[in-house]
């Protein structure tokens, strides 16, 4: 009877287990429990983004959500703060996401002119008309307007730099990823990522995922170790990408145990 009662509980808990796969293998150098915590802004950012997934799917740079910077740097008004210095200084944009929450992207300038670079290189292969748009967007708009939005007078007042501004250039801007309409007000636009669509879904439903796994689990908690090693189904982005930033949000929190750093859901 006991080794049946031993055997059932056995299962019991594999099962548990293989709620969320493994890894099978990573090439990461540094686990997130060793790069939990760092002191200056950029820093966390250039770790993060060397440690952001490759995803065979999607061609995309590297971003980072704000929300993550907020996992590993305690004092968040030093974060906003030096993250604004850096948009003035043009080492970096800040873009929000369209994911109905307030949710923020930070993405490097020279990886974003390079996501710019390849959508026009995919476009001008369609042989699309009026790509010459983008040739003014990224000269007189990109460098010149580095807030997250822009209104439809001041697109067209810069755009206007090269050359007669018609609707159907906006269409192109739009159609290419570069903007995005705002729905409260038509005449205001998002700057965008472009082909991040995709992402952003996946980030919705990872998000529900995980916190689904941890909930189910006894004390809804489980160890960062073995939880980082976890595959999740419904999302391109790895493990420790939704850690940090279900961390930052705070809806999970890491506790320190003998054992190592434990990752528990926080109580509403």
């Amino acid at each position: 009877m006991e080794k049946n009662s031993g055997s059932s509980t056995g299962k019991k808990r594999q099962r548990e287990e293989e709620t969320l796969p493994d890894i099978q293998d990573s090439d990461q150098t540094l686990s997130l429990e060793e790069s939990l915590t760092f002191s200056d802004t950029l820093a966390a950012l250039r770790i993060m983004r060397a440690q952001f997934p490759h995803i065979d799917k999607v061609s995309i740079q590297p971003f980072v959500l704000r929300s993550q910077l907020y996992s590993c740097i305690k004092d968040r008004t030093q974060v906003d703060r030096e993250l604004e210095l850096l948009r003035r200084e043009r080492v970096l944009r800040i873009f929000k996401l369209n994911t109905g929450q307030d949710d923020h992207a930070i993405m490097f300038m020279d990886d974003y002119l390079n996501q710019v670079k390849s959508v026009v290189t995919r476009m001008e292969a369609k042989k699309q008309d009026d790509l010459v748009v983008l040739d003014w967007f990224k000269t007189y708009v990109i460098h010149s307007k580095l807030e997250t939005s822009i209104g439809h007078e001041e697109l067209c007042s810069l755009l206007s730099s090269g050359g007669n501004v018609k609707d159907q250039h906006i269409s192109v801007l739009i159609n290419a990823g570069l903007l995005t309409r705002q729905l409260i007000d038509p005449n205001m636009y998002w700057f965008a990522i472009p082909r991040i669509g995709s992402l952003l879904k996946g980030l919705s439903q990872g998000r529900k995922e995980l916190l689904s796994f941890l909930n189910r689990r006894k004390c809804k908690e489980m160890m960062l170790a073995a939880l980082e090693k976890k595959n999740l189904r419904l999302s391109l982005l790895d493990m420790r990408f939704h850690l940090r930033d279900l961390i930052g949000s705070g809806h999970l929190k890491t506790v320190k145990t003998p054992s190592g750093v434990v990752v528990r859901v926080v109580k509403d």
